[in-house]
């Protein structure tokens, strides 16, 4: 039941647009999308093992440069798509 302005399943049609359009994000941001794996670190140019090109395709990081990378990763803002009173108040 939808109150308002609204009409019935509009809360769960959000949802759902909202989950395909993180899946989509997170599948942009895949390491191996179109980019072949490096052979030395793109920071600190020390090898990559073969191991690691074979598991991850695209790599461009050793792994002490991407766990340096990781910890510093923050997600990205979720989008309000409801509107609410406080949002529209900032």
């Amino acid at each position: 039941m939808a109150g308002g302005w609204a009409q019935d399943g509009a809360v769960n049609e959000q949802i759902e647009v909202s989950t395909r359009e993180a899946i989509e994000r997170m599948r942009r941001q895949r390491p191996g999308e179109g980019r072949p794996s490096r052979e030395t670190c793109a920071e600190c140019d020390e090898p990559i093992p073969e191991a690691r090109r074979a598991a991850i395709p695209g790599v461009q990081l050793c792994i002490e440069c991407q766990q340096a990378s990781d910890k510093t990763w923050r997600p990205a803002a979720g989008i309000n798509r409801r509107g609410s009173k406080d949002s529209q108040l900032r």
